[in-house]
C-alpha cells in the first residue's frame, strides 16, 4: 500500500514526523514523502527534518513562496507528474495550508484517495485562507483523522458519512511529547539570558495582523506594558520581518528594552522556550496546542480558534487586537487562575492510530477512465 506524503510549511513538518515514523510498525505500508518546498528557509525547513527525524523527501517540488492563487497552482503543477508516476493509493495531507489543498485537489481528480489529517477544525471566519483550504479539503477526503470533539461535530454537521471519519488525536502532541525532554536540554535560555518562569514568547505571522500598520500599532501599545514586567522574546517569521521593516510602526519597537527581537527558531529550541515561558502570545493555531500540552498560559491574538478545546479545557484565551482585552487577558494569565488539562487522545499516539488505519483500509475510490492506481497496475 504505497501512501505519499504531503508536507510544505513549518507545522506540516511537525505533523508528519511522527507518522513517518509509526508506518514502521506496518511493513504493508510504502511511504514516499513528497516536500512541496512552500516555506523553504533553513530553520523553517531543513532544520526541521534534521531535529524530528524525518527522512530526506522522496521529491522536492521546489515550489517557493508567491500569492495564494500562484503558489497553489505551481503545487499542483508540479505534484500532478508526482502522483501519475507513483501510482499511490493515497495521498495524505496535514493541516490546512495551500500544500494541503492543492495536493487533495490534484489526487481526487486523479482517482486517487485522499486522507486528511487534522480534518474538521473550524475558525467559522472565511477571511482566513486556511478555513478555505480545511472545508474544501474535508470535502473532497475519503479519510478524515479527527485532533477534538469540536471536529467530530464539525463534520458530522457538514454531512460527512460516520464511516470516514476517525477520532484519533493530535499528531503535534505526538512530536511535542516525543522530543520534550530533548529540548528541555538545549541552551536557548542561557544564549538569550532567560530564566525559567520569568519571561514571555510572542510569534506573529498572520496577514490580518502584520500587514496593518493599525493593528500591529494596537499590539504593540500592549506588548509595550508587557514587555516592562517580564522579556518578552520574539522570534520574527520572515514575513514579519519583511513587515516591520516596511512599517516600523510609529517608532515602537525602539525604546521597548525587553521585546527581544531574535531569528527564527528551529523545533528543539523554540519548545525549550515555550516549555519554561511564563506567557505566551501567538496568532499561530500549533502554538495554542502546544501550550495547552505544557500548561503554559496562551493569549491568542485572533478574534477566533479552530482549535476551541484549547480555550475550553487548556491555557488559552481568545484576547484578539485590542490592547485592553489584551492586558485583561494577561492579568488573568499571570494570576495563575486558568483551568488547564489535555485534551482527550493528545496522549502522544495519535499518528499510531493513524497507521493503524491505514492499513486495514481496503476502500478504493473510483478511477477515471485511463488512469490506473498502483494497486491495479499490481
Amino acid at each position: 500500500m504505497r501512501i505519499v506524503n504531503v508536507c510544505g510549511a513549518r507545522p506540516n513538518f511537525m505533523k508528519v514526523a511522527p507518522l513517518m515514523a509509526a508506518y514502521r510498525a506496518h511493513p504493508r505500508i510504502e511511504p514516499l514523502l513528497v516536500h512541496t518546498g512552500q516555506h523553504y528557509d533553513a530553520n523553517m525547513s531543513r532544520l526541521f527534518f534534521d531535529e524530528l527525524g524525518i527522512p530526506r523527501p522522496d521529491v522536492n517540488l521546489e515550489v517557493g513562496s508567491g500569492s495564494h492563487a500562484a503558489q497553489t497552482a505551481e503545487i499542483m503543477k508540479r505534484f500532478e507528474p508526482v502522483v501519475a508516476e507513483s501510482r499511490p493509493d493515497v495521498v495524505l495531507v496535514v493541516g490546512d495550508v495551500n500544500s494541503t489543498i492543492a495536493c487533495a485537489l490534484v489526487a481526487r481528480k486523479m482517482g486517487v484517495a485522499v486522507a486528511h489529517v487534522e480534518a474538521g477544525l473550524r475558525s467559522f471566519d472565511e477571511t482566513m485562507p486556511e478555513e478555505i483550504n480545511r472545508k474544501l479539503t474535508d470535502a473532497i477526503s475519503h479519510l478524515l483523522f479527527v485532533t477534538e470533539q469540536s471536529g467530530m461535530d464539525n463534520l458530522a454537521r457538514e454531512g460527512v458519512p460516520a464511516e470516514r471519519v476517525h477520532f484519533v488525536g493530535n499528531v503535534m502532541v505526538d512530536t511535542l511529547v516525543r522530543h520534550l525532554e530533548q529540548a528541555r536540554g538545549r541552551d536557548a535560555l542561557r544564549q538569550l539570558d532567560l530564566e525559567p518562569n520569568h519571561y514571555a514568547v510572542l510569534t506573529l505571522h498572520r496577514p490580518s495582523n502584520v500587514d496593518s500598520a493599525a493593528t500591529l500599532t494596537r499590539l504593540f501599545d500592549a506588548l509595550r506594558v508587557i514587555q516592562g514586567e517580564l522579556p518578552v522574546v520574539f522570534p520574527v517569521h520572515p514575513r514579519t520581518r519583511h513587515q516591520l521593516d516596511a512599517m516600523k510602526p510609529a517608532g515602537r519597537l525602539a525604546d521597548m528594552r525587553n521585546l527581544r527581537l531574535v531569528e527564527p527558531q528551529g523545533y528543539l529550541d523554540f519548545l525549550c522556550l515555550l516549555a519554561s515561558a511564563r506567557l505566551v502570545l501567538t496568532d499561530s493555531g500549533g502554538i495554542q496546542e502546544e501550550t495547552t500540552c505544557l500548561r503554559v498560559p496562551c493569549l491568542t491574538l485572533r478574534e477566533n480558534t479552530e482549535r476551541p478545546a484549547t480555550c475550553s479545557l487548556g491555557s488559552n484565551q481568545l484576547v484578539g487586537t485590542d490592547p485592553d482585552r489584551i492586558l485583561a487577558g494577561y492579568e488573568r494569565a499571570m494570576s495563575g487562575a486558568l483551568p488547564c488539562q489535555r485534551p482527550p487522545l493528545w496522549d502522544g499516539h495519535a499518528a499510531d492510530r493513524i497507521a493503524a488505519i491505514l492499513s486495514k483500509w481496503p476502500d478504493r475510490p473510483a478511477v477515471p477512465a485511463g488512469l490506473q492506481t498502483r494497486s491495479e497496475v499490481r
